[in-house]
């Protein structure tokens, strides 16, 4: 049996094999598909690889820096004894801003060796554990003093006391991906055996003392899974499991109500509901569980939800979350322009699911919605300087709603919450490990980014290697190159933007069908190939050397919202390829009288010295007035302005 490598969240079963071994009785069934972690995919393009190093250089620094200057690292001498004072920060899960840092960096060093950086965090770990008290507990604020606490709408109160918004839980999670990230990039167990330790202590009181208890904001969960997949000590699997199969059950406890998903048990939950970030993190544990148990009431529940999601509750950005009140999923179809919420973590969380949800069913439509989650809904978060952030991200902008944290119309350069900040800080470095995947004799090729791999299939090592513009061109190049002449499936997926179906549901739709074919060519030849679950299949025997010719149609598409969606009557949007547009006020003087209409021509270029090198469409309104329209991810780099995705149209 091969050595689980767990390098993030959305990964969390990346090299194992299809079956692991029984013991204990537990039922330990695998995801039917492995990632290949992001470590083993060399990125080249100039697209990701750029954003990829602005993170390393720019906002993990500068995040640390902050989390030095807000008291973050302070509290764990504080809570040591080795300094004095009251608690500092505002928020009880300012712990976790360090630990998801140091996921961050941990990636970082995995790909880019950094002898500074490496020390630096040693020295955070050894805060870190200055902080947790003798029997493994961990959460600075309650061990400085559980009566004084930072936030006014979390109750102070000892040990385990209002778990419903204390956090102690959330942060144990987030301390487990960074334990499991570290442990994994360096080899060393500093941080490792704090989680460890920690983990011991809830497995003793969630187990005998507190049996009915849940975490408040979901995370731990696959924290714990983390660990057990690094130390195979079934009791961190049994007590994920247990968090989760808790949930819903009031019989002995207060209901902590939908706000946490804590309003029925999770398998019969259908709709998503409540707090977006914590429910897509307990929908990725939830499928962690139907994989690793094989456990059909699981599946059948995040199938049902994700249903809801995409047909229902998701924006065109691959958003989530339509409230600011509760951070939280609206009623179906509630998918407000002005005062979305769509949080950059809620985005992230959904990336993490998808991705679990492509392992599990091997179904291109899930990294559709990754896709569109990721080119849109997730970068946005994040100004191309890599110091300055979105909390929300609304899909409209009129100058007078302050719709970011803290009652800005800007980017800010930190938050008192800074949960997305840091939040980027780990999720970046992971992009190369949703590229490609595999099982068996197949080779997923998932998303378009020139990239390199060596991937063993049957123990035959194969190289794959892309070529690519995207997502400015269509043109994909992708070379198989095994190390000895072999059969194998190579998976290519079709997007549905390219086969006209901008998502996996009714929620959205082109008002035109693109004519512009699929081309599929191996060695300069038209290849043979079947469709599987949204994928171009092409089963030859493949010998080093051998080329694929992959090109999608990259026409400028106008996209409808469902009739449900009251916002978007009457009203268009437009995507080319995965990325969404927008007009902004920085480019449009008049975005509040722009107006198309069904004859409205397109045109699209490719600006490098602008926005960081950028398509820009062009067209005329219906007064005959060019407007420009950019990519989504990138307004608000200029300055606060007006800005618009979904623009009326006049028939």
């Amino acid at each position: 049996m091969r050595t689980f490598i767990v390098f993030l969240l959305a990964l969390a079963f990346a090299a194992g094999c299809s079956q692991k071994e029984q013991s204990t009785g537990l039922a330990t069934a695998d995801y039917a598909i492995q990632g290949v972690p992001f470590n083993q995919v060399k990125v080249t393009d100039h697209f990701w690889a750029p954003k990829i190093e602005t993170n390393r250089t720019v906002t993990i620094p500068a995040s640390f820096a902050k989390c030095e200057e807000m008291g973050r690292m302070d509290n764990f001498l504080i809570a040591g004894g080795k300094m004095e004072g009251p608690v500092k920060g505002e928020m009880p899960f300012d712990d976790s801003d360090v630990y998801k840092i140091i996921e961050g960096a941990s990636y970082s060093l995995t790909t880019t060796p950094d002898p500074k950086l490496d020390a630096y965090v040693d020295s955070v770990i050894g805060r870190i554990a200055i902080g947790q008290e003798a029997d493994g507990y961990l959460t600075t604020w309650k061990t400085i003093n559980p009566q004084d606490s930072p936030a006014e709408w979390c109750p102070p109160g000892g040990r385990w006391e209002n778990l419903a918004w204390s956090h102690e839980l959330y942060n144990a999670g987030h301390m487990y991906e960074a334990a499991a990230a570290h442990y994994h990039a360096t080899g060393k167990t500093n941080l490792l055996d704090i989680a460890t330790k920690n983990a011991d202590l809830l497995v003793d009181v969630f187990n005998n003392q507190l049996p009915y208890e849940v975490p408040g904001h979901q995370i731990v969960e696959t924290g714990l899974i983390k660990l057990y997949l690094i130390t195979k000590n079934e009791d961190y699997l049994k007590l994920s499991r247990h968090f989760l199969d808790m949930r819903g059950d009031s019989t002995h406890r207060a209901s902590y109500k939908a706000y946490t998903q804590d309003h029925k048990p999770v398998v019969e939950q259908d709709e998503a509901v409540g707090h977006a970030v914590r429910a897509a993190y307990m929908y990725a544990g939830m499928t962690d569980v139907a994989a690793l148990y094989n456990d059909d009431a699981y599946q059948s529940a995040v199938d049902k939800i994700w249903d809801n999601i995409v047909s229902k509750k998701m924006y065109l950005t691959g958003g989530i979350g339509a409230r600011h009140e509760g951070e939280a999923f609206g009623e179906n179809y509630e998918l407000p322009n002005l005062t979305a919420y769509n949080e950059t973590c809620a985005a992230i969380a959904n990336v993490y699911w998808n991705y679990r949800m492509f392992l599990l069913h091997g179904d291109s439509k899930y990294i559709d919605v990754l896709e569109r989650s990721l080119y849109n809904g997730v970068i946005s978060g994040v100004a191309l300087d890599g110091k300055n952030f979105f909390y929300p991200n609304p899909l409209e902008c009129d100058m007078h709603y302050h719709f970011n944290s803290g009652g800005s119309l800007i980017r800010e350069p930190w938050f008192d919450c800074s949960c997305c900040p840091t939040n980027l800080c780990r999720f970046m470095p992971s992009v190369p490990g949703y590229v490609f995947a595999q099982t068996d004799n197949k080779i997923y090729v998932n998303l378009f980014v020139q990239s390199s791999s060596d991937i063993e299939v049957n123990g035959n090592k194969v190289a794959v290697r892309q070529e690519t513009k995207f997502p400015w061109e269509g043109k994909v190049k992708v070379e198989v190159s095994p190390e000895k002449e072999s059969e194998l499936a190579v998976f290519l997926r079709i997007p549905g933007w390219a086969v006209n179906q901008p998502v996996p549901s009714d929620l959205y739709r082109y008002d035109a069908t693109t004519t512009n074919p699929v081309i599929v060519r191996v060695n300069g030849e038209p290849a043979e190939y079947t469709t599987e679950k949204g994928y171009a299949v092409i089963t030859r025997s493949w010998k080093k050397g051998d080329v694929i010719d992959y090109e999608l149609p990259m026409d400028i598409r106008r996209v409808k919202a469902n009739p449900m969606v009251a916002d978007n009557k009457g009203k268009v949007a437009f995507e080319r390829g995965p990325i969404v547009y927008c007009v902004e006020g920085a480019d449009n003087a008049d975005v509040d009288q722009l107006t198309v209409t069904p004859e409205t021509s397109f045109a699209n270029s490719f600006v490098t010295d602008f926005l960081g090198g950028v398509e820009v469409i062009t067209a005329s309104d219906e007064r005959g007035k060019v407007f420009t329209a950019i990519p989504y991810y990138v307004w608000n780099n200029r300055r606060a302005n007006k800005m618009k995705i979904w623009l009326p149209e006049k028939h």
